[in-house]
């Protein structure tokens, strides 16, 4: 018998791959898989913001048609045709949307006047208390200060105007955004199960199905988490905007109706744009009902946080709050205000999803069954 060399011995200690321990090996192996991941989420990421135009309106179309897809269901299962069902959904919903946009412009419009007089109040107040109060400045340092602001406007003229060429573009690209997102809208309402089975026909035939199941199941969470999101800021922006009419805010309304699209942003949003209402309120009504107000927002956030988010949001669309800050945190620094909206819809498909590739299916279908969101007989 030949002896082996002590050279070529590899299953002897400290020679060859002996000599990496395995939990190297294996944080080795992790690596570089993660490696090859995460260059292909940033190529998507470029492709996305390259084709932003395209991939915002159809992300929008998703989440509108979780939010129709009940309704259409509904019509078909009563006996009308789907073609008509979606008609009849998409003229109900623009027919809201138009409403409440007429409504909010028109109390808009009457409420202006009034905040106007009111500002106008407050500035000669707060002109007086510079003058007499602590600060004791003269008249002429105001007006030199009043002079200095209007230079300053006129200077930056060239500025502004481009801003409002810049809106103008904005605004164009807004409209051809709103159409193509209708256009995915109807198909997506239509025949949108069928074209998630041609997208998913690259899928391998092994793992085809259970990536369709997952998609189906993705879907199903979305309309639970749409519909949750809808009836909280329809709370945050019903009690909000109450609450300042009853203080005699000027355009609580407005207000509320700003507070409720906000509130799609979740934790934040309602948050952010009740804000304004506080300044609103501050410089028409004072210090002590902008304090009422921030109360009243502080108060429905608690409501929203501790009631309504975990009645309304089921067990497999419900996310932990730091994924959801997280989510926004992320969504606003690669997509902005849109990046923050669609930042928590997002995860929330994608963790039904992963769960649903990754464990038991049918334990994330009987969830989806029990929350409502998910028809046993599809």
């Amino acid at each position: 018998m030949t002896a082996k060399s002590p050279a070529t011995d590899q299953s002897r200690p400290g020679t060859g791959s002996d000599t990496v321990p395995p939990s190297v090996r294996a944080a080795a192996s992790w690596s570089w898989r993660l490696v090859v991941i995460g260059f292909a989420l940033y190529a998507l990421l470029m492709v996305a913001e390259r084709l932003q135009s395209v991939v915002i309106p159809c992300a929008l179309a998703l989440l509108g048609a979780a939010l129709l897809r009940p309704l259409v269901d509904k019509l078909e299962g009563l006996g009308v045709p789907r073609s008509l069902a979606v008609a009849l959904s998409l003229i109900l919903a623009i027919g809201m949307v138009a409403g409440i946009l007429t409504f909010v412009i028109d109390r808009v419009v009457q409420g202006v006047p009034l905040l106007t007089d009111q500002v106008a109040a407050s500035i000669k107040q707060i002109q007086g208390w510079i003058t007499d109060g602590p600060l004791h400045l003269r008249q002429n340092q105001i007006d030199s200060i009043s002079n200095s602001l209007v230079e300053a406007v006129h200077k930056n003229q060239s500025a502004l105007t481009s801003g409002a060429l810049t809106t103008a573009t904005t605004a164009g690209e807004i409209v051809t955004g709103g159409l193509l997102m209708l256009f995915t809208l109807i198909f997506f309402l239509y025949d949108g199960t069928g074209i998630w089975r041609f997208v998913t026909r690259v899928i391998p035939r092994g793992s085809r199905e259970k990536v369709r199941e997952a998609g189906r199941l993705g879907f199903a969470s979305l309309v639970g988490y749409v519909r949750a999101t809808v009836a909280v800021a329809a709370v945050d922006g019903l009690c909000i905007g109450i609450g300042l009419a009853i203080m005699g805010v000027p355009l609580a309304l407005p207000l509320g109706s700003l507070v409720f699209v906000g509130a799609f942003v979740p934790i934040i949003g309602a948050f952010a744009t009740g804000t304004i209402a506080v300044l609103v309120a501050l410089v028409a009504k004072g210090p002590v009902y902008a304090l009422i107000a921030l109360g009243i927002i502080v108060a429905v956030m608690q409501l929203e946080g501790h009631v309504l988010q975990p009645l309304l949001l089921g067990r497999a669309v419900r996310l932990h709050p730091l994924a959801v800050v997280l989510a926004i945190a992320a969504g606003l620094v690669l997509g902005g205000i849109i990046g923050a909206l669609l930042a928590v819809p997002l995860v929330a498909v994608l963790n039904t999803a992963i769960r649903a590739l990754t464990g038991d299916s049918h334990e994330i279908e009987e969830e989806l069954e029990e929350e409502g969101v998910l028809d046993p007989d599809e």
